[in-house]
């Protein structure tokens, strides 16, 4: 699994729009990379809401912020609009299904998703901060806003 002191693996993913993001252009900005194992159901809904909801401190701490989860954009793109998010961008690790959540370790194999997790990176790309949660934990939005001071 990725620890800090890590190097970010190059990431390009679609978000919930259909747009490409790489993790090369956010040179010069933190990262929060939350990934949340699926779509529509209630926890996920939060840990969202709650990072889309702190989205100002995010960018006063020079943090962009990142959703992922195995689900395709199309799903993802319906689920934000259902759930009310309008700033958040929501990445989809669908296909190869979950192959960046697997690359830095936190893709669960049995269950076929994604582990709830927070990846924290610096202005260069080195993990700051990782976390792993249980499946029904909600991740407490202060301790995330913290570890990007």
């Amino acid at each position: 699994m990725i620890k800090v002191g890590d190097k970010l693996p190059q990431m390009i993913l679609k978000d919930h729009k259909g747009n490409d993001v790489d993790s090369n252009s956010l040179k010069g900005k933190k990262v929060l990379l939350s990934f949340h194992p699926l779509a529509w159901t209630p926890v996920c809904k939060d840990q969202m809401l709650s990072i889309e909801n702190n989205l100002d401190k995010f960018d006063e701490l020079n943090t962009v912020c990142f959703g992922l989860s195995i689900d395709s954009t199309f799903c993802k793109n319906a689920w934000a609009k259902h759930i009310g998010i309008e700033k958040l961008q929501m990445l989809s690790d669908f296909w190869p299904h979950g192959g960046y959540a697997n690359k830095l370790g936190l893709f669960r194999e049995t269950e076929g998703f994604t582990q709830r997790a927070n990846v924290i990176v610096d202005e260069e790309g080195k993990v700051l901060f990782v976390k792993v949660y249980d499946i029904p934990q909600l991740p407490p939005i202060d301790e995330i806003i913290k570890a990007c001071s």
